[in-house]
């Protein structure tokens, strides 16, 4: 007779989860590993209500704002959880004895108010890889490192290389016992299939035949993507060779699986335009009829309705509504984020059968398809393009499957050419996932606030890093080396803010560093331009639209539109100036990267919405997309916000800081308006 199998919320939990129950009963801190949709959620879900139980508060933290709504609305439907949102954009109910947060957010409370988590029991870690992010990683690290003692995590990872190194350094830097749990089974099996115009299906055993009939039924790649010479085929060595323009394979391949009723897919494209083309592309498929297409529009219109949101007056939305009733639809981070939201719940409703999307969809959001396909197995990361990491493409290819529904899920990569013949397949496809690697790197908040506690000792905190950790497999003249080079590293970051009046190493924190202290992401231009006096000379409307100056990153083929008045001109020199002092100081200490300048391309464009202008005519001063936009102003919001909260409610800038933030705090930008509709 079978054993009856423990259960929780209805489940039946499955081996790794029985485990991390176990360690949880026994307070013992978990870093689990598993694949996407294999129910990490499950063991994060279950110390939430131990915690609950025993008197105590949960934090869940998140690395993106998408992925702490979508998780603040699941808790918000637990009848036996209070929860509570703090992200920079929202916060709401910030007491609650489950509270989510981003990570930043939770970082930053550390310093700036540690008693917050006295009552604190459970501490989750959704996507703790997210510590490998260039730009972002740093701060998933010294949550770990300076996090209050007494709390337990809960950190859930996909799949990497070097999980047992990652939790033996979490072991020597927290007081707690910890258990590694690794898991490597999905629930639905992956099925990895290759697709190329000239052959089209390739399984992985017929890959070398497949390699040699592209090679020699198509020409070079360099010469098709020029499209096809007059004359028709070309001939090479007696044969006729086709031309397969870039969106034929994709268009054989949709084919296909359409016809054998493979749906829904998840297609990735990694450009925003490229998701919007494919979708237009297809909009002449039909993938609903009669009751299904009823049923969308039906859904569809509720959704708008409540939102409060007519997609008749709504261009782009008109746009997404008429590909939603053909059961296609696109989603990016260049959407409006209510648009995206629309998507994101006509996808759940199993009505939208074809989603192209770029990767962020498959960040923590859980969402599976039937089969997910790849546009190509090449990606930009911030520098150049290449192929994508093994850890990347399990990110996204772990959507294909649906537990319950499906058998296995599929996965296709659609390959030119040059990828089928000499791309890394094998490594991508079938490879060992890439190890954690530390992006360690204080910021000048973060070395403000560990200065009060232990002066110019805080170099020692770099000997906590997980970088340091790596090291010790290394030899000890490599060791002395790195961490005389991390030293001197912060040592110079010291100096530029004694050298620029933020430190005094017989005073401690000077004035300037009190304020920066509180604000995290952009501490010290605020703080050079409340203390140079720009600020005090401005409206809030030019507040508003200096402090977006600040936080807008212009993407390429961006452009401003108008020109600035000559007053706008004016206080534009005079801010860059402020800042300046700062960078002139950092470059005089060897630094060959400086804080961000500001970039005043999207200046025109505050002013007049903070003039109350409607959303729409924001693109008679800006190209961006409406999704930065928005993203833009919700940054805004938040340094704004932090910037307020760092003065005394007599500093006259208080109240012009209160009213720039309301003015730019509305309609789509609001998001807690959003939250709270849907």
């Amino acid at each position: 007779m079978a054993r009856n199998r423990p259960t929780f919320k209805g489940l039946e939990l499955n081996a790794f989860q029985r485990r991390a129950v176990e360690s949880i009963e026994q307070d013992h801190s978990v870093l689990l590993s598993a694949p996407t949709g294999a129910g990490k959620t499950l063991v994060a879900e279950y110390a939430i209500q131990k915690t609950l139980q025993e008197g105590k508060r949960a934090i869940y933290t998140a690395p993106i704002k998408a992925l702490s709504n979508q998780k603040f609305r699941d808790f918000r439907d637990d009848p036996y959880a209070e929860v509570g949102l703090m992200t920079g954009d929202v916060t709401i109910n910030s007491g609650a004895p489950l509270l989510i947060m981003t990570t930043e957010i939770f970082r930053n409370t550390i310093f700036e108010a540690p008693e917050r988590f006295d009552d604190v029991g459970w501490l989750i870690f959704d996507e703790i890889h997210y510590l490998d992010d260039i730009e972002r990683g740093t701060v998933w690290e010294e949550s770990l490192i300076f996090a209050p003692e007494e709390i337990r995590l809960i950190c859930l990872s996909a799949t990497i290389q070097n999980l047992e190194m990652f939790g033996q350094w979490i072991r020597s830097i927290r007081k707690q016992e910890l258990d590694i749990i690794f898991d490597a089974k999905r629930p639905v099996p992956l099925e990895h299939r290759l697709y190329h115009a000239a052959t089209g299906e390739i399984r992985w055993e017929g890959l070398r035949k497949a390699q040699q009939k592209a090679s020699t039924k198509t020409r070079p790649d360099r010469q098709r993507r020029g499209g096809p010479r007059r004359g028709g085929p070309q001939r090479r060595g007696g044969r006729r060779q086709q031309h397969f323009g870039p969106h034929e394979a994709s268009r054989m391949l949709l084919d296909q699986l359409c016809e054998d009723d493979q749906l829904p897919v998840l297609y990735f494209c990694f450009s925003r335009r490229e998701c919007e083309i494919k979708a237009t592309r297809n909009a002449y498929r039909a993938l609903l009829k009669g009751n299904d297409r009823r049923k969308m529009q039906r859904v569809f219109d509720q959704i708008c309705q409540l939102f409060e949101i007519d997609w008749q007056d709504d261009a782009e939305l008109s746009f997404l509504r008429d590909r939603a009733l053909r059961g296609i639809g696109f989603h990016h981070a260049g959407m409006l984020p209510i648009h995206k939201e629309i998507v994101e719940r006509l996808f759940t409703s199993g009505l939208l059968k074809l989603l192209f999307t770029t990767e962020t969809f498959a960040m923590g959001i859980n969402m599976p398809a039937r089969c997910v396909c790849f546009d190509s197995l090449r990606k930009f990361d911030g520098v150049q393009f290449g192929y994508m990491k093994r850890r990347d493409y399990l990110q996204m290819a772990g959507r294909a499957g649906r537990q319950g529904i499906d058998k296995q899920g599929l996965v296709y990569s659609v390959l030119d050419t040059e990828d089928l013949v000499n791309g890394p397949l094998k490594r991508v496809l079938f490879g060992e996932p890439e190890p954690i690697v530390s992006r360690f790197n204080l910021s000048y908040a973060t070395l403000i606030n560990l200065y009060e506690r232990m002066g110019r000792g805080l170099v020692k905190a770099y000997e906590k890093s997980f970088s340091f950790y790596q090291l010790q497999k290394g030899g000890h003249k490599k060791r002395a080396t790195v961490r005389a080079a991390e030293t001197a590293r912060i040592l110079r970051k010291l100096n530029v803010l004694e050298a620029s009046g933020y430190l005094d190493p017989g005073e401690g924190l000077m004035p300037r560093a009190k304020i920066a202290r509180q604000i995290n992401g952009y501490e010290i231009q605020l703080t050079e331009l409340l203390f140079n006096g720009t600020l005090d000379q401005l409206t809030p409307g030019e507040l508003a639209g200096v402090v977006v100056s600040i936080v807008y990153e212009e993407r390429r083929g961006d452009q401003m539109l108008v020109q600035l008045s000559k007053r706008e001109k004016r206080f534009a020199y005079d801010i860059e100036a402020a800042i300046r002092r700062f960078t002139s100081i950092e470059l005089q200490n060897g630094f060959d990267q400086t804080i961000k300048l500001p970039d005043f391309g999207m200046l025109p464009a505050t002013l007049s919405w903070c003039d109350g202008c409607d959303f729409e005519e924001l693109a008679h001063y800006t190209s961006a997309s409406g999704g930065d936009v928005v993203r833009t102003f919700r940054m805004a919001i938040q340094m704004l916000r932090q910037l307020q909260h760092a003065l005394t409610k007599d500093y006259p800038l208080h109240a012009r800081l209160e009213q720039a933030r309301i003015m730019v705090n509305r309609d789509v930008v609001d998001a807690k308006r959003q939250l709270e509709l849907g």
